[in-house]
């Protein structure tokens, strides 16, 4: 969450919106760059240890956009495909020399100040053999305030030796190829600003270290698809800045640790009531960007990158010599082996003594069908045998999403593969963390969803059998059939001994030599499939994480933590896939035996996967309607579509041909909009740029256009941004008008007439806006707030010093207040329950919410609205209408 504090910072940032052209089908692509003023770079004179105005109550004031167009795009095309070399990754860093300046004092050997907490041999897990390793992972019924700060700095300083695998300062400022993520400058900073954020939220923190940085490096990207192309138009600080950033947050993490009571001798177990508890979920948040982090950095060229002095060695099964004809002996035979018939029980115990993260708790008892699975991962030698079969040029094994995704990135083999000959030679290399190697056939094929998918479709086609992925329950039953050494059962609610979950006693090294298991570092690389293992069954956990074919999904029982209540819920969406076991560089809870990881099906992270036959009696688990977060097919549903339609651009007749019904709760969008610009003209606020955020088919926004230069409607569903786009760009949409039963009508919607500002629409989720939306003169929030997972992710992003809200700008929100778990967890609601015997209101905690970002109430109304459902039902609704103005 933002600070709620205000101040200023040791320099000047320019406050953009990002204006994007989209990508060509081809991957060629047109960016519209923005930059920072040279202040921004190396050469301000301005040190951040001058910051002495850091805790300031003064709003800096809104600076002038400065649009700059460099000669050269950046590139979209995945540069690993084939071989770089140091000339070719100049130019691809050229544009960003353009625009700053580099560092000449981390071009070569890193100087001391680059490490601003421990250096790596002063590191609690430095190895004799040269070598960090992770630290076993916290019992928090036992944890001393000594080990406490030894994992810390464990944590800290991996972070920072990953991060000085990069050469020089410009690769941290080059977006990845495939523009859905930052640049890695980002998280540099952004583990630090979470710290800060989680801290104050728990009390432990009093104030913010540097309330812009706490807000510019708080949310992360999560695309909606993988064309939703992005490049930041956000003027990042230097490295150097951030680092000293770093070195400010490093010194109050360590006074918490020093000085907090709750690590004395002898103190109470570690809960999650526990305001500590925010303390080790930085750290496990920080672990988890060592993880996508190290993924950011594999998608560099890899001349741009180093082997870190002191990083954990490489898996010695790495070739020396290339081999582009692998047989049988180069990668191991894979046969499937019979599962019987059992029941699981999944979820960790509330009161096991480590952090975990919300979906990890809830439970499950679930019944097994017999199954097959491969003893191995698939490796890379098997999947060549697809490759050279022309399986990325058959789109019949494709699914549909998934083959709209290979012709758009023109994908012929998986993405960490480096071509070195002609095309149709199939001669390749493995690109990996810091380095383009050999190609180890027997290490496992990392892949997506999408091409694991196509993989299983081939396979299923050659050997007449019907393979699939492995449902959770199933990959946890061959998970406790498979590394005795840890868990050894399937009966997660059963354990009562910390040795059952190997990363909580083992370091990387320990995990390498007494489990049998490459994960929590104990080598810096993948390793052979079929390696590591003397089990009837091959190593499931570690190496690479495996796709399931499940839904990412809450247990039941399911809880979200009030520290952080947007880390699972808005992807309960079915639109993210869960992966499970870990990599060999999962640390911490990432590594243990309870950890749930998700991902969009064309993401990338060090993930495989493995071959599942057996008709199960239940499938995987696909979030119905009821369960998942706004934005589901419900939400998408043609019913709701027309619904829509119709309370935004229905006739009068159609909203309500009654004469006695309540005509005054008609044309609901264009009422909330006139209210919110009649008070902008009112207050004197400016009108250039309005946000409205939950648009659905657009009819706030095209009313907000009457009195707003530039009107952004963001939306969660596909269909309804459609609809709107189809009405800004053809003036006109048709629709089905239900009357009764399956009888209707079509009807076609128009678009008023009339002085129109320009209206763009886009696919985003409320609860994790893009953070290039800052300073609209007006937002608007109709009827959305309980309907979101998280309505404070929204909320919070309104003010401070990054906020969606201009100062002087106004933000107007409508809500009736209906909070239900179907959408929003309860621990999440704003109000509508009792707190120590008092109720608690939702109006009344927005009201503190904006206030504590320096909003000031100057309206309030009943707002009613009518939505149609047939011509003999109507919902009559009462939204509670409030709107605040930001202070100067």
């Amino acid at each position: 969450h933002p600070a709620q504090g205000r101040g200023t910072c040791g320099f000047q940032m320019l406050c953009k919106p990002p204006s994007i052209f989209r990508c060509h089908r081809a991957a060629l692509s047109k960016q519209l760059f923005w930059s920072a003023e040279r202040s921004i770079g190396p050469r301000s004179t301005r040190a951040l240890s001058q910051r002495k105005s850091c805790f300031s109550t003064a709003i800096e004031p809104t600076p002038e956009l400065i649009p700059v167009k460099p000669s050269k795009p950046m590139p979209t095309r995945n540069p690993n495909l084939t071989l770089q070399t140091e000339s070719s990754v100049r130019d691809l860093l050229s544009p960003i020399k353009r625009i700053r300046e580099s560092d000449p004092d981390i071009e070569g050997p890193l100087p001391g100040w680059w490490w601003t907490g421990a250096q790596p041999e002063a590191c609690a897990g430095w190895m004799n053999e040269g070598w960090l390793s992770s630290l076993p992972l916290p019992n928090l019924q036992t944890v001393t305030r000594k080990q406490t700060l030894d994992y810390f700095n464990n944590t800290w300083t991996l972070t920072e030796l990953l991060f000085s695998g990069i050469k020089g300062d410009m690769p941290m400022y080059m977006p990845p190829y495939h523009q859905l993520r930052h640049p890695l400058i980002f998280y540099y900073g952004h583990v630090a600003a979470l710290y800060v954020n989680k801290l104050r939220l728990a009390g432990l923190l009093e104030r913010p270290i540097n309330p812009l940085y706490e807000q510019l490096f708080e949310t992360g990207v999560d695309e909606m698809s993988w064309d939703d192309l992005s490049q930041s138009s956000t003027a990042w600080p230097s490295v150097r800045e951030v680092n000293s950033y770093r070195s400010e947050v490093y010194q109050a993490i360590c006074a918490v640790i020093e000085k907090h009571p709750g690590l004395a001798d002898g103190h109470a177990p570690i809960t999650q009531s526990d305001p500590l508890w925010a303390l080790f979920m930085g750290f496990e948040h920080e672990r988890i960007h060592l993880e996508t982090s190290s993924v950011l950095m594999r998608e560099l060229p890899a001349p741009l990158l180093r082997r870190p002095e002191g990083w954990a060695p490489d898996h010695p099964s790495c070739p020396i010599h290339d081999c582009f004809e692998p047989s049988a002996t180069n990668y191991p035979r894979n046969p499937m082996v019979h599962f019987e018939a059992s029941d699981v029980q999944l979820g960790k115990p509330i009161d096991w003594p480590s952090f975990g993260w919300d979906n990890e708790y809830g439970h499950a008892s679930i019944p097994v069908s017999a199954f097959d699975a491969s003893k191995f991962k698939v490796s890379n030698g098997e999947f060549l045998e697809f490759v050279r079969a022309g399986g990325y040029r058959d789109q019949s094994y494709w699914t549909e999403e998934g083959w709209r995704w290979r012709v758009f990135r023109n994908c012929k083999w998986p993405t960490f593969w480096c071509s070195v000959g002609p095309a149709n030679l199939h001669q390749y290399r493995l690109r990996t963390l810091f380095d383009v190697r050999p190609m180890p056939w027997s290490w496992p094929a990392e892949v997506n969803l999408h091409e694991a998918e196509a993989y299983l479709a081939w396979r299923t086609e050659q050997d007449g059998v019907a393979y699939r992925l492995p449902f959770e329950r199933e990959w946890q039953q061959l998970r406790g059939g498979s590394s005795m050494s840890d868990a050894g059962t399937t009966n997660h609610a059963a354990l009562t001994d910390v040795s059952s979950d190997a990363v909580m006693c083992s370091n990387g090294g320990e995990m390498r030599t007494s489990h049998g298991l490459n994960i929590n570092l104990a080598y810096g690389s993948q390793s052979p499939v079929d390696t590591m293992q003397g089990e009837r069954f091959g190593v499931a956990r570690g190496n690479v994480w495996e796709w399931v074919g499940d839904d990412f999904h809450p247990l039941n029982g399911f809880k979200v933590h009030e520290l952080y209540d947007d880390f699972s819920t808005p992807c309960f969406d079915g639109e993210h896939n869960m992966l499970m076991g870990g990599s060999f560089i999962s640390t911490g809870d990432e590594a243990s035996i309870f950890a749930r990881f998700h991902f969009r099906p064309h993401f990338f992270q060090h993930a495989g996967f493995r071959l599942v036959a057996g008709a199960a009696t239940e499938g995987p688990i696909k979030l119905s309607d009821a369960q998942r977060s706004s934005g589901g097919a419900g939400y998408d549903s043609e019913i709701l579509l027309s619904q829509y339609m119709t309370l935004h651009y229905g006739t009068e007749i159609d909203m309500m041909p009654f004469p006695d019904g309540p005509h005054n709760a008609r044309h609901f969008p264009q009422r909330c909009a006139a209210l919110l610009s009649g008070l902008a003209e009112k207050l004197g606020a400016p009108t250039k740029s309005a946000l409205d955020i939950g648009c659905a088919v657009g009819g706030s926004s095209f009313a907000l256009a009457s009195s707003y230069d530039k009107v952004i409607g963001v939306d969660l569903s596909p269909t309804f941004i459609g609809a709107a786009q189809r009405m800004r760009d053809e003036g006109s949409v048709a629709y089905f008008r239900r009357d009764q039963g399956e009888l209707g009508e079509r009807v076609v919607a128009t678009l008023p007439s009339g002085k129109k500002g320009e209206v763009v629409f886009r696919r985003a989720d409320a609860c994790a806006l893009p953070p290039d939306f800052i300073a609209f003169d007006g937002v608007l929030v109709a009827n959305l707030l309980c309907r979101i997972p998280s309505p404070r992710a929204c909320l919070g992003r309104l003010g401070g010093p990054r906020g969606l809200v201009s100062p002087g700008g106004l933000v107007a929100i409508a809500s009736p207040y209906s909070w239900m778990e179907e959408h929003t967890p309860r621990g999440a609601w704003l109000g509508g329950f009792m707190r120590d015997g008092q109720p608690v209101l939702a109006q009344d905690t927005l009201r503190n919410l904006l206030n504590e970002q320096s909003f000031q109430m100057v309206h309030q109304e009943d707002m009613p609205l009518l939505i149609r459902e047939h011509e003999r039902k109507y919902q009559y609704v009462v939204a509670h209408m409030m709107v605040f103005q930001r202070q100067e």
